[in-house]
């Protein structure tokens, strides 16, 4: 791949890390360098110690502090871990501008947003810092229209299809 590529994977429907992964899985496959960075899971979980698992192939980062999702801190530890998230978005813009990487994952990203975390325009200039032949995929529950047209593809996973979606904007 001589060009840059960005790919969304976003919806209410499950799979959408597992898709990214799978992605890649397929690109380290091809001998190429894959990054990791997740956002909002916490430290604990079977998925962490399974990607940890693939590495030095993949390179899975998370910058979390608490062992709890994002979601199940009380407003003290949220404020304290929003520092963190913004460390890993500091460390994933570095990754891109350097190239350090092949594919990078952003997993979880686009929730930021709708925890208020980050506006969907500062995710604008991390998309603008993917250099040619880098892979940038981000997943997560909000759909995030504001970036549709600085991406090169978006796969909208749905719990049911006939979901009202304007519910994810």
């Amino acid at each position: 791949m001589d060009k840059k590529y960005v790919h969304m994977y976003c919806g209410t429907g499950g799979g959408k890390s597992s898709a990214a992964i799978g992605r890649g899985i397929k690109s380290a496959c091809a001998g190429k360098t894959v990054f990791v960075v997740q956002f909002l899971k916490g430290k604990a979980g079977m998925e962490l110690d399974f990607l940890k698992r693939l590495e030095p192939e993949i390179k899975v980062f998370n910058f979390d502090k608490f062992q709890e999702q994002f979601s199940e801190l009380n407003e003290d530890e949220k404020q304290e871990e929003i520092m963190h998230i913004r460390n890993g978005l500091n460390f994933a813009k570095k990754v891109l501008v350097t190239s350090e990487c092949d594919v990078l994952i952003l997993d979880e990203i686009l929730g930021l947003p709708q925890k208020g975390i980050i506006a969907v325009e500062d995710m604008i200039p991390l998309i603008e810092a993917v250099g040619d032949g880098v892979e940038l995929i981000m997943t997560g529950i909000s759909r995030c229209k504001e970036l549709w047209p600085y991406v090169d593809e978006v796969t909208e996973v749905l719990t049911d299809y006939r979901a009202d979606t304007d519910q994810l904007s």
